[in-house]
């Protein structure tokens, strides 16, 4: 069970904080890899909640490593989003 699954036993379908990343994966003739997420049922970037303890690095290594079976080898921070433009409501399956 992850660390937002578990708050959700709690808080029920309110609100929540929480940290996480999204990957853009290029491959040899940079072209980005993209996935059918099944959480929103359409296109989108690989990527997911942080769970506690992790850092940023940590989570995306995971993260692709689950969602493509892929492993990093090179990992560079491009862009932190943060505010009211970026909140996104995200399926709530309890």
């Amino acid at each position: 069970m992850s660390y937002i699954s578990d708050l959700r036993k709690y808080v029920g379908h309110n609100p929540i904080l929480t940290a996480g990343v999204g990957l853009l994966v290029f491959n040899s003739e940079d072209k980005i890899l993209m996935q059918l997420r099944t959480d929103y049922n359409s296109w989108g970037f690989p990527g997911g909640s942080m769970e506690l303890g992790e850092s940023f690095e940590e989570v995306a290594i995971r993260e692709l490593k689950e969602e493509t079976n892929l492993e990093i080898d090179e990992l560079k921070l491009l862009k932190v989003l943060s505010g009211k433009n970026t909140y996104r409501e995200y399926p709530n399956r309890r």
